[in-house]
């Protein structure tokens, strides 16, 4: 109470209970419920900046999580699958897609580039031991796993280092863990924060690079290089405004995992136990004991299917051990965390949990909706790390004077480094009505045949050189099917057939629509 509701409850104390209850609903009143704690209601806080935040727990979630992908199985297996759906086995495709003035694709320079990057992507990195796509994947692990991952991107030439790579392309990636960029190193004089160099906007204009891993260290821990934010690639999950290192995308799930981990290893050892537990055998009481106890040497009974007990002493009886164990209510259990798991990491309940026993609209629903996932964090590793690395190559291939890119006259110059990024696309679950459903929407204009190669993970160049020699060759060993879409011998259909023709695949797509919609 206020020091005027202390004096008020000497004269009049349901006065002053009144106006106490009064002033509290006013307050009430003032700002959201929430916001106060309350018996059940901690009403946690966090008023921290985004980079005191990461600082003070950004390298114990790297290291827990680290710890995870080690030695448990769930915590390998969502790192695995965002693995298979981000990167793929192909790694993320590039097409080039140069245009010349009158802005049709420049098909022979795009092949060419595309060439050139498919030779490059057989050692990018600069111990030459990865090729693109395995390199990919590594990468982006570690950026999931610890919340970032660097790249020092080497170009031309450099003392004691030679290029990997065979076609003579002076431009290589020496792909970085977060431990190389300390967390410990501020400097406020110098603006360094967490081993990023800032300048007065916030901008990153240089990032201090140990020499070695913290680990391998001898003497100086703290020596280190300066490379210039434009030779370095810095992927990270971002959570905050201003946060300058990432965090990892188990920060919130590690408790959960390890719970996880830990239950389950109790519930194994418990079944061992009870596995291994098999009767018991009840005596008398205590008066049928001696004063000595009892006398007799241990008994080794062999079990066997159908056996009798035959030789108990007088007193004696057999009880069998009972156990609860294994769990019936394990499995719920554990898949309700695993929801929980898939919900905090973008991931797919039935991806981690491996559990593909629903009907096919709801694993074609929970496939849809895990895509839209798939396709952000395939945005996000091709603009923070794909799509830069593929522009600076090909500004280095541009440069390589042993087998120069020959440029046509009519190129427009501001379409030579675009290109089209993609990564594995959505499963099929029924490939007959997948199918159906593309020939619906190319007929309708609404898709591509260069979208649907796209979906499939193929390159749609690539796709028409290999249908156009596979039609020829056909045609000249008299092996034509049905597939074919020209007519043979010179043969050409008229208006009518053409009519006739058109009119049918009309109907064949309305017969097709009405099916989907009858299922």
């Amino acid at each position: 109470m206020s020091i005027i509701n202390d004096a008020l409850s000497y004269l009049s104390p349901g006065w002053a209970l009144k106006r106490q209850a009064a002033a509290m609903s006013y307050r009430n009143l003032k700002g959201y419920e929430a916001a106060s704690p309350s018996r059940t209601h901690k009403a946690n806080k966090e008023g921290r900046g985004a980079n005191q935040a990461v600082f003070a727990a950004g390298k114990s979630l790297r290291e827990q999580a680290r710890w995870l992908d080690e030695n448990h199985d769930l915590s390998i297996g969502i790192l695995d699958r965002m693995e298979e759906r981000v990167i793929g086995a192909q790694g993320i495709v590039v097409e080039p897609q140069p245009r010349s003035i009158s802005g049709e694709i420049l098909d022979e320079l795009a092949n060419d580039i595309q060439r050139r990057f498919a030779a490059w992507s057989l050692k990018p990195d600069v111990t030459g031991r990865y090729t693109r796509p395995e390199l990919e994947r590594l990468v982006l692990r570690t950026a999931l796993r610890d919340g970032e991952v660097f790249g020092h991107q080497v170009r031309g030439k450099v003392a004691k280092f030679g290029h990997p790579n065979p076609q003579g392309t002076q431009y290589s990636i020496e792909a970085l863990e977060p431990d190389y960029i300390p967390f410990e190193l501020n400097d406020v004089s110098t603006r360094v924060r967490q081993g990023l160099e800032v300048n007065g906007w916030g901008q990153v204009v240089n990032y201090h690079v140990l020499f070695d891993h913290p680990s391998d260290q001898i003497g100086f821990r703290y020596k280190t290089k300066m490379v210039p934010a434009s030779n370095m690639l810095h992927l990270g999950m971002f959570k905050r405004l201003h946060q300058l290192r990432g965090i990892s995308i188990f920060h919130g799930i590690l408790t959960r995992l390890g719970d996880i981990k830990d239950y389950e290893e109790s519930e194994r050892v418990a079944a061992r136990i009870a596995a291994a537990l098999a009767f018991y055998i009840k005596r008398g009481d205590a008066s049928m004991f001696g004063l000595d106890g009892d006398a007799k040497a241990d008994r080794e009974i062999n079990i066997a299917p159908g056996m009798t007990f035959d030789d108990l002493a007088v007193g004696e009886d057999v009880g069998m051990i009972e156990s609860n164990r294994p769990n019936v209510h394990l499995v719920d259990f554990r898949n309700g965390q695993l929801k929980a798991c898939a919900a905090g990491t973008r991931g797919s309940y039935s991806s981690i949990a491996r559990d593909y026993q629903g009907s096919y609209s709801s694993q074609r629903q929970e496939l849809v909706e895990q895509d839209e996932s798939n396709r952000i964090m395939q945005q996000w590793f091709c603009a923070g790390w794909a799509r830069p690395a593929f522009r600076n190559w090909l500004e280095m291939e541009l440069m390589n004077k042993q087998d120069p890119i020959t440029l046509p006259p009519d190129l427009d110059t501001r379409t030579l480094f675009d290109a089209v990024y993609y990564g594995p696309t959505m499963p099929w679950i029924d490939p007959r009505k997948e199918s159906q459903g593309w020939e619906m929407m190319i007929a309708g204009n609404a898709a591509t045949e260069a979208d649907w190669a796209r979906a499939r993970g193929r390159n749609p160049s690539e796709v028409k050189r290999q249908r156009q020699r596979e039609l020829k060759f056909n045609r000249e060993n008299d092996m034509v099917t049905g597939n074919d879409p020209e007519p043979q011998n010179g043969e050409t259909p008229s208006e009518k057939d053409k009519t006739k023709s058109s009119r049918g695949r009309h109907d064949a797509n309305a017969k097709r629509i009405s099916e989907l919609d009858r299922e």
